[in-house]
């Protein structure tokens, strides 16, 4: 049994991984780190330096300012890490990129498979279309969700901007009296009542449009996604790994 240390066990999508990991026969929960409180089945630190387990693999599904702990209790402790939180700022990411030269750290915005599946799917109709045709990603989510856009969208520009020698990113139009540009991207961020993650991406072009979607029923999908990730990044040399890198292994 793979022994998680799980830092956000609290939140949403903390619970759904220790309702995943008790149908699991791969992975053991062995303790939780959250600034709430709550029942658990597993000791829970408030402080993750508090944990007295030796887990074989952290999972981060918490905030992103809590990286810094997480990080330095897995380089103090050499514990593989996959990070599953969304909403870090540059120098949060410089720290992921820096951990990831001395332990393997798994890194994704979005950890549905299907997701991963639309975000490529993506990138090659923006190689095929080329700046022909106009690009425009909506996400949807539930109305607690902090940060905006969602992780995903910005996956999905930054996987489409790949095929493209200049790209800007759009976000709001509303002042703005000009004609849209062949290099935009625009992002649009709707939130409200319980959705728990929709993502369309629109390539309009002259006379036709085409749509690739995906939309998400439960957050089991992510959480069975993040435990595959947490199986994957066992055993691997000190690096920064993505869901492209265990996609191509399974597949």
């Amino acid at each position: 049994m793979i022994k998680v240390l799980l830092s956000g066990c609290f939140g949403r999508m903390g619970r759904a991984i220790t309702e995943a990991a008790r149908e699991s026969d791969k992975i053991e929960i062995i303790a939780g780190v959250d600034i709430a409180t709550g029942e658990s089945s597993f000791p829970v630190y408030k402080d993750i330096f508090d944990n007295v387990e030796k887990p074989d693999v952290i999972i981060d599904f918490s905030h992103h300012t809590a990286i810094l702990p997480v990080l330095k209790y897995a380089l103090l402790n050499n514990v593989p890490t996959v990070i599953a939180t969304t909403g870090h700022d540059e120098h949060e990411m410089g720290l992921i990129k820096e951990a990831a030269k001395t332990i393997p750290v798994f890194f994704s915005r979005n950890m549905s498979i299907g997701v991963n599946l639309l975000i490529a799917l993506s990138r090659k109709a923006s190689e095929f279309l080329g700046l022909d045709y106009d690009v425009e990603i909506i996400e949807k989510h539930h109305r607690n969700k902090l940060d905006a856009p969602s992780g995903t969208a910005l996956m999905i520009a930054d996987a489409i901007a790949e095929t493209r020698e200049k790209t800007s990113y759009v976000y709001d139009r509303h002042e703005r009296r000009e004609k849209r540009s062949n290099e935009e991207i625009g992002i649009h961020a709707v939130r409200g009542g319980s959705i728990i993650g929709e993502h369309e991406v629109i390539f309009a072009g002259k006379d036709e449009v085409i749509t690739i979607s995906h939309s998400a029923a439960s957050r089991s999908l992510f959480a069975a996604g993040a435990i595959k990730a947490a199986e994957f990044i066992i055993g691997k040399e000190p690096e920064l790994y993505s869901m492209d890198d265990m996609l191509s292994e399974i597949i």
